[in-house]
């Protein structure tokens, strides 16, 4: 038989892929614990969503507290919402338009915040194990 010959069945080459398998980098414990959804990983996982909830729960305490005092002083105070500022009531100006820029700030502030707990998660999945 020959090369040409259509019957000639083709050569056939071994392909051994133990140098690219040796070549990979040992595996890390902490991103295979969460990608495989393991004790662990779902520990780290529900530590990150505690310290959010935590995070929000102060920031929405703050929120009440600030927000929920103004009425409570108006109502022990009365002569505070007569007050005039800039030719606005006090009650006024504090619960309708400056309201608005604390909440913002609060908000501006949660996801900052937030933005903070993620990094950290991420720096502890990153980090080498020791």
């Amino acid at each position: 038989m020959t090369a040409d010959d259509p019957r000639a069945t083709p050569r056939r080459t071994r392909v051994v892929l133990g140098e690219a398998a040796a070549r990979r980098r040992p595996a890390d414990r902490t991103r295979s614990d969460l990608a495989e959804q393991t004790p662990v990983g779902e520990a780290l996982v529900k530590g990150l969503m505690r310290a959010q909830l935590a995070l929000a729960l102060r920031l929405a305490l703050v929120v009440v507290i600030a927000l929920g005092a103004l009425p409570l002083l108006f109502a022990v105070a009365p002569g505070v919402a007569g007050v005039k500022v800039f030719g606005i009531y006090l009650p006024w100006l504090l619960l309708g338009v400056l309201s608005f820029p604390f909440l913002i700030g609060v908000g501006w502030a949660y996801v900052r915040w937030a933005e903070r707990n993620e990094q950290d998660f991420i720096a502890l999945i990153r980090r080498p194990e020791q």
